[in-house]
């Protein structure tokens, strides 16, 4: 089939199933669709969030290489993990809103467009730069682990103790709502219930489902209840790509938020809804757990990289350890290195590894023993530490006798900029692909399995899961600031691989002076605990080959992450110009200005 005629048919369908919904709302779906059926017909719910490193399968696809994927604005800029998501911040944005509030309709609107990957039953990350204030903040949105926990459940000798690390004993206290409120009442500008209203009217209407959201439903369908199985089911089956997927249920608890704020997610009919489901299910998170959450604003973190200001999240963030890697490659010459050259990368390798460990060493509630970021990131450390790396040989990794916990494969993120040069960077997550599967019946809305990123070994590390305490997460969210402005904003999904992808998002940045859109798809390697270093297969074989050859376990993959970013232009009054957005080619996400 021609081109034009895969656009056409699309279209067709596309208009057919829409006619009763309004022009802006089709544009989006069609949007949608269209990148559907000309570029993903072969995508898979594993390829559309393909963090998990793995060699290719007989048969599979030639080697992958990616091509940037830019748009430009005048006035602002959203990019995220959906089409629909996007239009859902750029509605806010042409009503008046600013960064803020566009990022809230941003958010909720991934909750129904992705509802397997975020949502109000998740948690996550978010930096924002005020540009009134000439501020950065950081906001946690990572909740704090259930009073009641018991962390023995999730190790041997306890019977299914590996089961509960994925069902309902592993969720935490979810973040998302109070964050998304304190962003719109701190810093928004519209009514909160308007920048809700994009998200409520893609529940309540539907959308069709592209091939990778269908994918995604499909690969967890078996284990859904009942009730969530009449919502992304048909007599039986999962939805597939080109179902219309309605949520009544989650438009209505959406409904419940909009009308009385984040409380009514936090106490009232849906807080008890969510502790019934606990308590049948056999989980910890109980109405008081939610009761006592709330968001919580703090400074963020900030190194130096040549003259670029690079903020990200603090501690409970374990961000720490990429500006690590960060500070270690800049004891190099990473230009002179050459970009992905087999010199350039046996040196991140090394220092990826580094940074691996000091996170496994050192990460921590900042409540009980904060992680020593300022010792971590001091020139005397670093210049040591990058003295210590062999240039010419692999060295074995060898944890600090703490043990990794899984990769967080199903995450989202996005990023906001607005024509008063704010801007928002902020990851969002359940965990798991549907987090612990877990739906309280009539709320439409996913609980996370955050517990699962727990470490449980040795018992009482850090990252084990202490009853109370602060939620650690891998978030890197990451605004960079030069000459005092925001300059660019990014961020990637990928659990462990986060904080791997995003320095070398940085350096395409600064080091090689890309644009926003190479930067992102340029082809990136990451440490995977044990011993592998996963290649993405756009790096020539021949680097690959001089890569083992060095005594590194190498192995090709298509694809990490599925990042997100922007830069701002400013005249020399200091008003923004001009945006560059990105979204990840590996994605399905769009990036667009206006």
């Amino acid at each position: 089939m021609t081109f034009d005629k895969v656009v056409s048919t699309c279209r067709a369908n596309v208009m057919m199933k829409l006619k009763p919904l309004s022009p802006p709302f089709c544009t989006a779906v069609m949007l949608a669709l269209l990148i559907v059926c000309v570029g993903g017909l072969s995508l898979s719910g594993a390829d559309r969030q393909p963090q998990s490193p793995a060699s290719p399968a007989a048969g599979a696809p030639p080697p992958m290489s990616y091509t940037p994927r830019g748009a430009d604005g005048t006035t602002g800029m959203v990019s995220s993990a959906h089409p629909l998501a996007t239009e859902a911040g750029l509605e806010i944005l042409r009503a008046g809103g600013n960064a803020f509030d566009a990022a809230v309709a941003v958010a909720a609107a991934l909750n129904v467009v992705e509802p397997g990957m975020s949502g109000m039953g998740g948690y996550g990350t978010i930096l924002v730069w005020d540009a009134k204030r000439e501020q950065i903040r950081y906001l946690n949105a990572s909740g704090r682990i259930p009073a009641m926990v018991n962390a023995d459940v999730f190790r041997a000798p306890t019977p299914d103790f590996e089961a509960n690390r994925r069902g309902a004993k592993a969720v935490s206290t979810p973040g998302n709502v109070h964050a998304w409120e304190a962003l719109s009442k701190d810093l928004g500008r519209l009514k909160w219930a308007q920048v809700l209203a994009p998200a409520i009217r893609l529940a309540d209407q539907g959308f069709a489902l592209e091939a990778a959201g269908a994918g995604t439903i499909a690969g967890a369908f078996a284990s859904f209840p009942d009730h969530a199985k009449a919502i992304y089911g048909r007599n039986g089956q999962p939805l597939a790509a080109g179902d219309t997927l309605v949520q009544r249920d989650l438009a209505q608890s959406l409904r419940l938020i909009a009308a009385r704020g984040a409380g009514a997610f936090y106490s009232g009919d849906l807080a008890s809804a969510i502790e019934r489901s606990m308590r049948t299910a056999g989980g910890f998170l109980s109405y008081a757990d939610l009761k006592r959450d709330k968001a919580e604003w703090g400074d963020a973190i900030m190194f130096d990289y040549r003259g670029y200001n690079v903020y990200t999240a603090a501690p409970p963030a374990n961000a720490f350890d990429y500006l690590v890697r960060l500070g270690l490659m800049g004891r190099f010459d990473p230009a002179a290195l050459g970009h992905n050259s087999v010199a350039y990368l046996h040196r991140f390798a090394e220092v990826t590894k580094h940074g691996y460990l000091v996170r496994l060493k050192y990460a921590g509630d900042p409540d009980v023993a904060r992680p020593p970021v300022e010792g971590l990131l001091d020139d005397s450390y670093l210049t040591k530490q990058a003295g210590l790396i062999d240039l010419k040989r692999a060295t074995p990794f060898v944890p600090p006798g703490v043990g990794g916990s899984g990769s967080d494969t199903h995450t989202t993120h996005f990023v906001v900029a607005d024509r008063w040069g704010n801007v928002v960077s902020a990851t969002q997550t359940l965990g798991n692909a549907f987090g612990s599967r877990i739906m309280p019946e009539g709320t439409g809305i996913w609980l996370n399995d955050s517990l699962a990123y727990s470490t449980f070994e040795p018992k009482g590390n850090p990252m084990d899961a202490h009853p109370g305490r602060h939620k650690l997460s891998g978030d890197c969210p990451t605004i960079i600031l030069r000459n005092g402005r925001a300059w660019a904003a990014l961020g990637s999904p990928g659990g462990h691989t986060i904080g791997q992808t995003v320095p070398q998002m940085v350096m395409n940045l600064v080091d090689f002076k890309m644009g926003i859109d190479e930067a992102i798809a340029s082809p990136r390697i990451s440490f995977v605990e044990p011993d592998r270093l996963a290649v993405e297969e756009g790096i020539p074989a021949a680097v690959r080959d001089a890569l083992a050859a060095m005594g590194h376990n190498v192995r090709a993959v298509r694809a990490l992450g599925n990042a997100h970013g922007l830069t701002i232009q400013y005249d020399s009054e200091g008003k923004p110009v001009r945006f560059r957005g990105a979204s990840d080619p590996r994605g399905a996400g769009l990036a667009r200005g206006y």
